[in-house]
């Protein structure tokens, strides 16, 4: 990952590091591996983000479908 500073914008550069770092998931893979996970556990966190990704697609498609 790779943020370039131009002009001496330091802060210009530091809310575009954040914004990547949050889009790609970095705190949140963090703030998760701090304490260890059962396997149990892991694996329904696993099953209840596979659910949320499959009805945020369902929806997407049926708003692009009838829009």
């Amino acid at each position: 990952m790779e943020v370039r500073v131009n002009g001496n914008d330091i802060s210009k550069a530091l809310r575009l590091l954040k914004r990547t770092v949050e889009k790609e998931g970095l705190f949140r893979e963090l703030k998760r591996r701090r304490f260890y996970e059962k396997p149990s556990v892991k694996k329904r966190r696993k099953q209840r983000e596979a659910q949320k990704r499959r009805v945020k697609t369902a929806r997407l498609r049926r708003y692009r479908h009838t829009g």
